[in-house]
C-alpha cells in the first residue's frame, strides 16, 4: 500500500477551543472538587519553606487567589468546557488525518477493508461478522462456535481474543436507528476516535487534580495534540487493541489519583473505588496484555506501600480493584486460563498474604526497617513466582510463554533463536526507544519541565521516603496527623503519579511500543510542574523572593506564556499538516481479494503471512490456517510451520505441512520472499533457516553449527515450475505482488511423506 498525492481539495481549519480568559483555580466547598485541599484560612506573609513538598506548600490556594463561591463554580464550568473542547479538537484532529491520509471517504468497500492492515482487519472482521449474522443470537452464538479463523479447529473467540468491544458496537449498531445515514465503518471508527476525546479528558483531569489549575489540564491536553506522533497512532491502526484500552487506563490512574486525595467523605471515598473498578475493567476486557500493565502498576503500589506512602486501606483496596477487575474479565472470558495465570494476580496474592503474616514489618529503625523491607520483597517475589507456577502447571498454560521468551531474549537471558522470540526481537517496535524521540519532546517544550519536574520530585520522595522509614511506630495510619505543626507528609496521590511515569517511562525506555503508555502521562507530569504551586514555592524559597505575588504571576504566567509559544510554532504546522491530502493506492492487494472473493469456494482455506490472511478474512470470508493474534500455544506452533514455504524445505515437506493444517490454497508475497526491510538476520527467512539449523542467506558470518539446506527456498523454487512443484501445487493467481497456489488433491504416486520431525501430521 502507498499513499499518493492528491489536489488538495479544501483548506482545512481547526479550532482548538483554547480559552485566553483569565485562569481559574478550582477549589469549591466540596473536597471532591477539583484542585487539592489546602488550609481554608488566609496565612499572614510567607512562612518557613515549602513542607516536604508533600506537598501541601507554603501557600493555600486561598492565599494565592481567595474564591467565593460563584467565583468557584464559573471556574469550574469554565475548566471544564475547555476540558471538553479539547478532547473534541483531539477527535477532529485524527479524524482529519484518518481521512486526509487515505481519502478514506472515495475508497470502494474492498479497499477502506484492506486499509484495516494486519491484526486490525481480524478485529474489524468480527465487527462486520456481527452485523451479517442473520440475528444478533446467530452473531454471538458463530463467534463461541467459530471455525473460521483457524482451519480444522472450532474455537471460542470471545474466551482467546479480546473482542467485546467489536460485540458491543455491532449490537449497537444494529439497535440503533442510524443505518440509514451513517455507514458501519464510520460508526465504528467514529467511536475509536471518540475514545481519544475521552483519552484527553482524562490527562486534562488527572493535572487539574495534581495542580489545582485548570491551565494545567489545558497545557496537558496541547502537548498530547501537538505530540500525537509519540503519544498515538490511533489514526493508521484504528482497531489495535490499545486504542480502546489505554483510555480507559488513563482515566483509572484519574481515578486513583482522585482516590488518594486527603479529606474525601465516605461515599466520595465509595465512587472512586468504583469508578476505579469500571475503568479498570473496561482497560482489562479491551487489551489482552492488561495483566502486564496491571503489574507494573502493582509494583507501583507495593512501593508506596513499602515506604508508608500509602494507608494499609488505601493499598489493600488498590490491590483489590485490579483483581477484581481481572477476575470479571476472567468470567466474561469463559474462564480464560491466561488470566488466572498472570504474574500480576500470583503477585498480589503473595503481597497481601506475606503482608499479613509479617505483622511488625513496619517497627524498628531505620537499619532494621530496611531490612525487613529486602526480606519481606524477597519473600513476596519467591512466593509469586512459586504460585505462578504451580497455577501454570496445573492448568497446563502456555499461552504466553511466548512473552517470556522475549524478554529473555531481549535482556540476553535465554536463546535468540527461537523463531517466536525472534519475531518480535526483530521488529523495531520491540526495540529500544529511538532518541529522536526526545528530541520531539523537546522540541514542543515537553522535555524540558518533565525532568525538571522529575528529579526535584524524586528527590523529595526519596527524603520523604527515608523519614517515613527513621519514624518509629510505623503504619501511615499512625503517623498520620502526629506532625502537627510540623511538615506535612508526601501526597499519596502526587507520589503515584510520580513512581506511575518513572516506572513506565522505563517500561517505554526498554521497548519502543509501551512509549504510548508513558508519553500520555508524561504531559499530565509536565503540566503539573509549570502549573502546580508547590514546586514554585519551592524554587522561590531557595532563591528568597518567596511572595504571594510572584508566585501568581510565574503559576499563572508561565502556563499561558508556553500555550502562546505552541501556537505560534505549531499551528501553521498543523494547518500545514491537516491540508496535505493523500490518497490509498494499492491495487495488488485489491486484485487479489477481487480474484479470492470471485473465484475461489466460499469454504476454501488460505495459507500464508499472518498479516495477510487477517485481510483475506475481512474482505473475503474465507477460512484460515493462521492469524496474526499470537497468544496460543498451537496456532505459535501452527504459524512456524505454514511459514515453512519461505524456508529451504522440499516441495513434498511443504505440502505435508499445509496438507496437515487443511489448507487449499497457499498464497506467497515477493515482499517476504525476497524482503530487504530487515537487516540479515532478522528477514524471516533468515529466522527460518535459523530455527531449522540452515545457514542463512547472502554474505555474512554464520554460526558453526549451522549447515547448508539440502534444497532451494521454497518460495523460489516453485516459479521456476519443475517437475516436483507442478505435481503438488497448480499456479491460480499471480500479480506483481502476491502467487497463489492451489494445492493438487492427488499426490503423484511414490511420493515420499516427510520425515522431519517438525513437520505437523
Amino acid at each position: 500500500m502507498e499513499f499518493r498525492k492528491r489536489v488538495k481539495l479544501n483548506q482545512l481549519q481547526l479550532n482548538s477551543g483554547l480559552s485566553q480568559d483569565g485562569p481559574a483555580v478550582g477549589r469549591c466547598n466540596s473536597s471532591m472538587m477539583l484542585g487539592p485541599e489546602r488550609s481554608a484560612g488566609l496565612q499572614e506573609g510567607v512562612r518557613g519553606g515549602v513542607s516536604q513538598l508533600g506537598l501541601s506548600g507554603t501557600f493555600s490556594y486561598s492565599d494565592i487567589l481567595p474564591w467565593w463561591p460563584w467565583q468557584q463554580c464559573v471556574s469550574m464550568a469554565a475548566g471544564l468546557l475547555l476540558s471538553g473542547l479539547l478532547a473534541v479538537t483531539q477527535a477532529w484532529c485524527v479524524n482529519a488525518i484518518h481521512e486526509n491520509l487515505l481519502w478514506f471517504s472515495q475508497l470502494t468497500e474492498v479497499e477502506r477493508e484492506i486499509s484495516f492492515r494486519t491484526e486490525c482487519g481480524l478485529y474489524y472482521s468480527y465487527y462486520k461478522q456481527m452485523l451479517q449474522a442473520p440475528s444478533i443470537q446467530e452473531g454471538l452464538s458463530e463467534l463461541i462456535h467459530d471455525n473460521l479463523t483457524e482451519s480444522k479447529r472450532t474455537i471460542n473467540l470471545l474466551q482467546r481474543m479480546n473482542i467485546y468491544q467489536e460485540v458491543f458496537l455491532g449490537v449497537l449498531y444494529r439497535l440503533l436507528p442510524i443505518q440509514s445515514y451513517l455507514e458501519p465503518v464510520y460508526f465504528y471508527i467514529y467511536t475509536v476516535f471518540s475514545l481519544q476525546a475521552v483519552y484527553v479528558i482524562a490527562l486534562y483531569l488527572t493535572a487539574w487534580l495534581l495542580s489545582g489549575s485548570w491551565l494545567a489540564g489545558t497545557l496537558a491536553g496541547v502537548w498530547y495534540i501537538l505530540n500525537r506522533v509519540d503519544t498515538t497512532r490511533v489514526e493508521f491502526t484504528i482497531s489495535l487493541r490499545e486504542n480502546w484500552s489505554l483510555p480507559f487506563f488513563a482515566l483509572q490512574v484519574t481515578a486513583i489519583t482522585c482516590y488518594l486525595r486527603p479529606q474525601l467523605t465516605a461515599l466520595q471515598q465509595k465512587v472512586m473505588v468504583w469508578l476505579m473498578y469500571v475503568t479498570t475493567f473496561c482497560f482489562c476486557l479491551t487489551w489482552q496484555f492488561n495483566q502486564f500493565i496491571l503489574l507494573v502498576q502493582a509494583l507501583i503500589i507495593y512501593t508506596l506501600d513499602c515506604f508508608d506512602l500509602l494507608t494499609t486501606t488505601q493499598v489493600t483496596t488498590l490491590y483489590l480493584v485490579q483483581v477484581c477487575g481481572l477476575l470479571s474479565v476472567w468470567l466474561l472470558q469463559f474462564c480464560n486460563s491466561m488470566i488466572l495465570g498472570s504474574l500480576v494476580l500470583s503477585f498480589i496474592v503473595s503481597a497481601l498474604f506475606i503482608r499479613h503474616c509479617q505483622s511488625g514489618l513496619k517497627t524498628g529503625s531505620l537499619l532494621v526497617r530496611l531490612g525487613k523491607a529486602i526480606l519481606h520483597t524477597a519473600l513476596v517475589l519467591l512466593l509469586t513466582f512459586t504460585i505462578n507456577y504451580l497455577t501454570k502447571k496445573a492448568l497446563q498454560l502456555r499461552s504466553d510463554e511466548h512473552i517470556f521468551k522475549f524478554i529473555k531474549s531481549k535482556f540476553a537471558l535465554g536463546s535468540t533463536r527461537d523463531f517466536d522470540a525472534s519475531l518480535y526481537l526483530c521488529e523495531e517496535a520491540f526495540g529500544l526507544l529511538p532518541l529522536d524521540t526526545l528530541e520531539r519532546l523537546a522540541g514542543t517544550l515537553l522535555l524540558y519541565p518533565y525532568i525538571f519536574t522529575l528529579l526535584l520530585l524524586s528527590g523529595i520522595l526519596a527524603v520523604a521516603a527515608l523519614k517515613n522509614l527513621r519514624a518509629k511506630g510505623g503504619s501511615a495510619e499512625e503517623k498520620k496527623g502526629a506532625a502537627d505543626g510540623q511538615v506535612d507528609p508526601f501526597r499519596p496521590d502526587l507520589a503515584y503519579n510520580l513512581l506511575h511515569t518513572l516506572l513506565y517511562g522505563l517500561l517505554a525506555f526498554s521497548t519502543m511500543r509501551m512509549k504510548y503508555l508513558w508519553t500520555g502521562h508524561m504531559c499530565a507530569v509536565a503540566a503539573y510542574g509549570v502549573c502546580g504551586t508547590e514546586l514554585w514555592a519551592l524554587l522561590f524559597n531557595i532563591l528568597r523572593c518567596n511572595t504571594k505575588t510572584l508566585l501568581r504571576l510565574v503559576r499563572y504566567g508561565a502556563p499561558l506564556l508556553m500555550i502562546g509559544c505552541l501556537y505560534y510554532k505549531f499551528w501553521p504546522k498543523l494547518m500545514e499538516e491537516l491540508s496535505e491530502l493523500r490518497e490509498f493506492y494499492d491495487p495488488e492487494t485489491v486484485e487479489l481479494m477481487t480474484w479470492i472473493s470471485t473465484k475461489t469456494p466460499k469454504q476454501a482455506v488460505f495459507a500464508g503471512s499472518m498479516q495477510l490472511l487477517a485481510g483475506i478474512k475481512l474482505c473475503t470470508g474465507r477460512v484460515l490456517t493462521n492469524h496474526p493474534h499470537y497468544e496460543d500455544k498451537d496456532l505459535r506452533e501452527r504459524t512456524r510451520q505454514v511459514y515453512q514455504v519461505y524456508a529451504r524445505r522440499a516441495p513434498e515437506e511443504v505440502y505435508d505441512i499445509l496438507r496437515a493444517v487443511g489448507a487449499d490454497y497457499v498464497v506467497l508475497e515477493n515482499s517476504i520472499c525476497y524482503e530487504r526491510r530487515h537487516r540479515r538476520g532478522c528477514r524471516l527467512r533468515d529466522l527460518l533457516d535459523l530455527a531449522n539449523g540452515h545457514i542463512m542467506d547472502g554474505p555474512g558470518e554464520n554460526n558453526p553449527d549451522l549447515v547448508p539446506a539440502a534444497h532451494p527456498r521454497f518460495c523460489e523454487a516453485i516459479k521456476t515450475d519443475g517437475t516436483a512443484y507442478t505435481a503438488l501445487f497448480n499456479k491460480t493467481f499471480q500479480n506483481k505482488t502476491f502467487y497463489v497456489y492451489r494445492l493438487k488433491k492427488k499426490r503423484k504416486k511414490g511420493a515420499k511423506s516427510s520425515s522431519d520431525p517438525n513437520v505437523t501430521q
